[in-house]
């Protein structure tokens, strides 16, 4: 079986090996053999170049991409690809490695959209290396073979990667020391195998063809949104920047409509540097923030429900983490269902599924959980209605439920709140020009994974209504 290094380890576990660019003295040496990389490009279109940055101990590198949708396709086989070993800088988790390339591919172009995994060897034999990184084909011609556009969650994978330094995390880092600034150039940690892998699958193995961008897509390439009815937001989708929602939300505007089969989603603005190759987050340290002495704080990089900031995302989702919290995880609710309480069981998202109010659906996938999105309930005669005052548009129906609640000490990351709120993931949707879904919960598409019956309805019933 092949080993991989400690310092790449490290790099998918969240663990810190490099402090000011010098090994501390709890951590080894990088073992030989070992391989790193990360591309050039975080989305492109057949026809464009993509390089791969690779570091190695070894003088060539194997590598392999494969599409991975309804089933992991192998499209490029490369062997003995020249390589060396390069530094890493003092500041690489936030300005990036600046190796240079090893490796230069033109996308060809019969090459689907999708998103593409390079896997890399270095060594052979039980003793080889290994490392990975990934890049994402858009449609040549956006909305020719689907009117459904997957915007995978990229922000987020750049956003938990503490490689070469820190993330814009605390808690997993050994020196307790929490980034503001994220580079794109260096190995990243994909969450795709973990959330929206497993709605990729189930669509492509059931004849929905899906058509593929990145988060920053949204920002750079707007454009190519007029050519799609539906858009797909899955899983993690936490990190945004005001130009990726300025655009979406015209698009909504314009008629078109998206499903969030996600949770924790649009919690913190970002801000894109360096062309889209690093975010900047200040996070709960927004007063540090070089914009807070500004006196303008819409692109302030903290909450987008933060008071100084006043744009919810309640206004995007329907819903957002302050009425939210957490289901099966960071010690809230860790008995709970993990599954949705049906409450207007006649509603059309819920068509051919037999639910009946009262009803609960998910909970052998734990549909329901690690991170969920809710909005401020009153009830009236045993059913649920929003208040409205958190942003939630005055169309919003609430047709699902499950209680969460924040971790102890979350209120510090919101000013203005109370502490320990206990809340709800919320299933439901509204219509304002186009019409968005929301499942509040981070773990939707584990139900696609697991066969669930009834998730498998619902979320045809939310691909083929709002994508026609």
């Amino acid at each position: 079986m092949m080993r991989t290094t400690l310092l790449f380890l490290a790099g998918c576990f969240g663990l810190s090996v490099l402090v000011g660019g010098v090994l501390r003295a709890d951590q080894l040496p990088p073992e030989e053999p070992y391989v790193f990389g990360y591309a050039n490009r975080i989305s492109c279109t057949p026809g464009e170049a993509v390089t791969l940055h690779l570091s190695s101990s070894e003088r060539t590198v194997d590598l392999v991409v494969e599409r991975l949708g309804a089933q992991k396709t192998k499209v490029l086989e490369q062997k003995n690809v020249p390589c060396a070993a390069h530094p890493i800088p003092d500041r690489a988790s936030s300005h990036g490695c600046g190796w240079p390339a090893a490796f230069r591919l033109e996308v060809p172009h019969d090459w689907t959209s999708g998103y593409y995994h390079v896997s890399l060897t270095a060594g052979a034999g039980d003793d080889a290396a290994s490392g990975s990184l990934f890049f994402i084909v858009r449609a040549a011609q956006p909305g020719s073979t689907s009117k459904i556009l997957l915007q995978l969650s990229t922000n987020t994978y750049n956003a938990y990667t503490n490689w070469g330094g820190h993330s814009l995390y605390a808690y997993h880092d050994r020196d307790g020391l929490q980034g503001h600034r994220v580079s794109f150039d260096r190995p990243l940690n994909s969450q795709y195998g973990n959330w929206e892998w497993p709605l990729v699958r189930w669509a492509e193995s059931n004849g929905y063809t899906l058509e593929y961008a990145a988060n920053s897509d949204l920002e750079f390439h707007p454009e190519i949104l007029k050519n799609y009815r539906l858009v797909l937001s899955v899983g993690h989708d936490e990190y945004w920047s005001a130009p990726m929602r300025d655009h979406l939300e015209q698009f909504i505007a314009d008629g078109g409509n998206v499903a969030f089969f996600s949770g924790n989603t649009c919690c913190w603005q970002v801000r894109s540097e360096d062309d889209g190759r690093a975010l900047t987050c200040w996070k709960q340290w927004y007063n540090t923030d070089p914009l807070y002495r500004t006196g303008d704080h819409r692109l302030l990089s903290t909450l987008w429900s933060h008071h100084l900031v006043q744009r919810p995302e309640n206004q995007l989702t329907g819903v957002g983490f302050l009425w939210g919290g957490y289901h099966r995880s960071h010690g809230q609710f860790m008995d709970g269902k993990a599954s949705y309480i049906v409450h207007r069981p006649d509603h059309w998202l819920f068509e051919g599924t037999d639910l009946k109010q009262g009803d609960r659906f998910g909970e052998k996938d734990t549909i329901v959980g690690y991170e969920c999105d809710g909005c401020e309930i009153v009830w009236k005669e045993g059913l649920p209605f929003p208040t409205h005052r958190d942003g939630t548009p005055e169309s919003f129906t609430i047709l699902g439920t499950c209680p969460a609640r924040w971790a102890p000490g979350d209120s510090l990351w919101y000013d203005r709140f109370p502490k320990d709120r206990v809340g709800n993931a919320v299933l439901g949707l509204y219509t304002r020009g186009g019409t968005v879904v929301t499942a509040g919960s981070t773990d939707w598409a584990h139900g696609l994974r697991g066969n669930d019956p009834v998730v498998d309805r619902i979320t045809r019933n939310v691909l083929d209504r709002l994508s026609e």
